[in-house]
């Protein structure tokens, strides 16, 4: 290859790099920002346990893909938000059975 595709091709994934890197600093950002679900009631130990291994394994410098390549880490997070979120319907769902007394 001639000096110009390399170029096209370096640039290209360089792209590819700082987009999924924008997307998982995103998510983390979700992800943290999430943290109040945590301290809801009926949060269980599984899901507070998925937040914060989620956060360290995006930091962590060892990944199942190299860095460049941060699809491990997305599904870590996104997985992680879908569990926390799952988990403050069921607190939700739990909460709408009150009675009008506030009793159960």
């Amino acid at each position: 290859m001639d000096g110009v595709r390399w170029g096209w091709l370096v640039a290209g994934v360089a792209v590819l790099a700082l987009v999924t890197a924008v997307l998982a600093v995103r998510l983390l950002v979700k992800l943290v920002r999430a943290r109040r679900l945590l301290r809801a009631a009926g949060v269980p130990l599984s899901t507070k346990a998925m937040f914060w291994g989620s956060i360290a394994y995006t930091v962590w410098p060892v990944d199942l893909l190299p860095d460049p390549v941060y699809l491990d880490d997305l599904g870590f997070l996104l997985l992680a938000l879908r569990s926390v979120h799952a988990a403050l319907a069921r607190a939700r769902a739990g909460d709408g059975d009150a009675g009008a007394d506030g009793t159960r």
